[in-house]
């Protein structure tokens, strides 16, 4: 399918719809797995627009199909939907509206870009070669949302042949992709260590075993593992999130816990940091007399894009923005379960920048005053249309 002359005055004709839509997402936050009302208004839009649509997948997602007339191709594009335990500090007209809760990944951004790209597709429903798979995700952050998917055949009937996914994002510019082949976001793991010891009179430390003690010579000694047991070449993080213990001043308690995370790119680096964390806590303890329990968890993936859907993308990129508004060579330890897609589907997550310093658009992401420049949602749009036309 080719996007013909129309397309960029279909696009400008649809801009004050796509701000209408994220500004009402951005007032109604909801979190992972209770998006309810979201998933609502997105099925809702995708019926009128003559999708097949499925609801309740893994609890809240949507997923709507538009089938060409010809057979062809299947392309998926992703969108999450789930917002974040943040309460907002923005001033804005379209200020979340529920306490605690808040659009501060730019997910709202998402799910408007997945509505525009749906509007401007089903236009050419009978121009297209193949299918259009559109998948709204719940719980992104942190709540296995894509696995809740996968496992719930999101993969199948039909299975996809090219997976298409996209990011606002505050490091960069609005007006402004990057379009990175190979491994953009890393794999996440979480880990939990309990430190039990003896406790007693904070005065008469002499007849205790201090996990406090042993828990900090534990932080300390995690520092090492990045820069001593990594290659300078690689990539890997090693962070303590939470430490808890004790509930007085004057009392050694008996045990302290712990959390953290674990980043890398590679599944070698991956497996010798946590071999060497478990080494490293377990020297410890026994050094310190106390005992420790030690347990990591895989959250996701390391998210790799496809070189040959990449080039796709970036071909689509400067099409719809120029040559020089595309970037590549943005990498982050962030983390994206959309990697859980492209395991077993070659596909593209690529970035929008979002950020615009002389509006005051300036919050990272997670951050009570993180916002978006609204220019950037036909950008997105516009991106995959064409990278769909490509395909279909």
């Amino acid at each position: 399918m080719r996007l013909g002359s129309g397309f960029e005055q279909e696009l400008a004709e649809l801009h004050d719809q796509l701000i209408a839509w994220r500004r009402d997402f951005h007032a109604h936050p909801e979190l992972g797995m209770r998006e309810h009302r979201s998933a609502g208004i997105i099925a809702t839009v995708l019926r009128e627009l003559g999708y097949d649509v499925q609801t309740g997948v893994a609890e809240t997602g949507v997923v709507g199909l538009l089938a060409g007339a010809r057979p062809g191709p299947v392309v998926m594009a992703r969108f999450d939907m789930d917002a974040l335990p943040i309460q907002e500090e923005n001033q804005a007209d379209y200020a979340s509206c529920n306490p605690g809760v808040m659009h501060a990944c730019g997910h709202d951004a998402h799910m408007t870009i997945g509505l525009g790209l749906a509007t401007l597709m089903a236009r050419r429903r009978d121009e297209l070669a193949g299918t259009l798979k559109l998948v709204f995700q719940p719980g992104e952050e942190g709540m296995d949302g894509a696995r809740r998917m996968v496992e719930a055949g999101v993969l199948e009937n039909p299975r996809p042949n090219v997976f298409l996914s996209t990011h606002v994002w505050s490091d960069t510019a609005a007006g402004m992709v990057d379009v990175t082949p190979g491994p953009v976001m890393a794999a996440a793991d979480t880990w939990e260590c309990k430190v039990v010891g003896k406790g007693g009179h904070g005065a008469m430390p002499h007849q205790t075993i201090d996990p406090v003690v042993a828990a900090a010579q534990i932080v300390t000694a995690l520092q090492s593992i990045v820069s001593r047991n990594v290659s300078p070449l690689d990539t890997a993080v090693v962070t303590v999130g939470t430490i808890h213990g004790g509930d007085a001043f004057n009392i050694v308690p008996t045990e302290v816990s712990m959390t953290g995370t674990v980043r890398s790119y590679d599944a070698s680096v991956r497996e010798a940091v946590v071999r060497r964390m478990r080494e490293v806590i377990e020297g410890v303890a026994a050094a310190m007399g106390v005992s420790v329990q030690f347990e990591v968890t895989a959250l996701t993936s390391a998210l790799v894009n496809d070189e040959a859907v990449t080039a796709v993308v970036r071909e689509a990129a400067e099409t719809a923005l120029g040559r020089e508004r595309v970037l590549s060579g943005r990498r982050t330890m962030g983390s994206e379960d959309a990697a859980e897609f492209m395991r077993s589907v070659p596909g593209c997550y690529f970035f929008i920048g979002s950020t615009n310093t002389e509006r005051g658009l300036t919050g990272p992401h997670h951050n009570p005053h993180f916002d978006i420049d609204e220019a950037v949602l036909p950008i997105g749009v516009a991106v995959l249309a064409r990278a769909v036309a490509h395909y279909l």
